[in-house]
């Protein structure tokens, strides 16, 4: 097996390791973080309806999604899109990434903009 389809594969065991326990209501929705080379996505999901109640992308805010600076402004804007739907709590799903550097970076602009998880 390959170094890059090894990485993948262990990539979705974690996906669906921290699946298993992670879980979005409509009460506390699921804050699920994407993150590719260049951009970085996060999602407040309900899981029990199956719907997606606010997102935010370095895509969408058309600013370079590969750094740090570019996941902080993604965080913040999805803070801010929650607490306008009245959503406070949250249950963080890193996606199998490491809780390091821009996955990181968006969940603290997350707090700061006011989410708690």
């Amino acid at each position: 097996m390959s170094k890059t389809k090894h990485e993948t594969v262990m990539l979705e065991r974690r996906k669906r390791r921290i699946r298993k326990k992670v879980s979005g209501t409509a009460e506390r929705p699921r804050l699920r973080v994407t993150r590719s080379l260049k951009h970085i996505y996060a999602q407040l999901i309900d899981d029990e309806n199956g719907v997606t109640l606010c997102s935010a992308s370095s895509a969408a805010l058309k600013t370079p999604g590969g750094n740090v600076e570019g996941a902080t402004a993604v965080g913040k804007a999805l803070g801010e899109k929650a607490l306008a739907q009245n959503i406070t709590l949250a249950a963080f799903d890193r996606g199998g990434n490491l809780y390091h550097g821009r996955v990181k970076a968006l969940a603290e602009a997350a707090r700061e903009a006011g989410l708690q998880f």
